[in-house]
């Protein structure tokens, strides 16, 4: 039964194919080729059609420790406790037995003045005398204020909020308004990215700042495109790569009027758009 059902197959499909003969070309990939050519050629001529800037993350770290919180004190307690209580006498603690068993020998009937003969020709300076000393010392020490009014308010000074981290921002022109933003500049042709963006640090007018910066890969990058009005075949938007650095050395004090501030990560959303803090939140640590 299944030699005539292949003969019958084999009888139908000689004429199906048949069919064909003649009327098969080879497939031809000059027209395709020659629209990529055209496309890469118009993208040559163009150049691309993003115009690429570079901005930098500055951030000045805490200069003091943070405030504890009441379970960070409760725990500081404790471990102090338990070091005092597990530790081994210090010199000085030393010191303050070795005194009070010779004031004990000089009190006893049978003192004799000769043991001492080792201590005659120096100045016995007591334990005792050198912890007044000391507390004669913390009584006239003021340390400073951690929250100070006049400097923590000045947004433009690099010296408020010693405890929080810092993060710079600067007021730039964009179009036909000032934003403010990262520092940023256009990136120009031979230089990294990380260059322009060490160039837009340099170019803030009276800053005077040097950072460390912390690698030559950007953390993070934002794009926008122009209005639809705006927008050409070589000009459709802008992309901004994002560089992290550390303030490492300030410049000397701003002026009331200057066009950076420095701000806490809580304060940003204050001054920038919420597409450009979106993309900002993203790499900005609150150390």
């Amino acid at each position: 039964m299944a030699a005539p059902c292949g003969r019958m197959a084999t009888l139908r499909l000689v004429p199906f194919l048949s069919g064909f003969s003649g009327t098969v070309r080879p497939f031809s990939s000059a027209p395709l080729r020659r629209e990529v050519l055209e496309k890469q050629s118009d993208a040559e001529r163009f150049g691309s059609p993003w115009a690429l800037m570079a901005a930098v993350c500055l951030q000045r770290l805490p200069v003091i420790s943070a405030q504890r919180s009441p379970i960070e004190q409760r725990f500081s307690r404790m471990m102090g406790q338990m070091e005092l209580e597990k530790s081994v006498l210090s010199d000085h603690e030393l010191q303050l037995l070795e005194d009070a068993e010779r004031m004990n020998r000089k009190k006893a009937d049978d003192y004799d003045s000769d043991d001492e003969y080792d201590r005659k020709n120096q100045d016995i300076v007591l334990a005792q005398d050198l912890e007044d000393t000391w507390e004669q010392k913390f009584k006239k020490f003021q340390p400073a204020a951690r929250v100070r009014a006049d400097v923590d308010q000045d947004v433009t000074s690099v010296q408020r909020c010693l405890a929080d981290s810092l993060f710079l921002l600067a007021e730039q022109q964009v179009g036909s308004s000032k934003l403010w933003l990262l520092p940023q500049t256009q990136w120009q042709e031979g230089e990294t990215l990380r260059q322009t963006a060490e160039r837009a640090l340099a170019s803030l007018p009276a800053a005077g700042f040097k950072a460390t910066f912390l690698s030559n890969a950007p953390c993070g990058v934002y794009k926008y495109k122009l209005p639809k009005a705006a927008r050409t075949e070589s000009s459709v938007g802008t992309k901004v790569f994002f560089f992290k650095a550390i303030l490492s050395e300030s410049g000397p004090p701003a002026a009331p009027n200057s066009a950076f501030v420095w701000l806490k990560k809580s304060e940003l959303q204050r001054y920038l758009k919420p597409a450009y803090m979106m993309k900002v939140d993203r790499f900005i640590l609150d150390l």
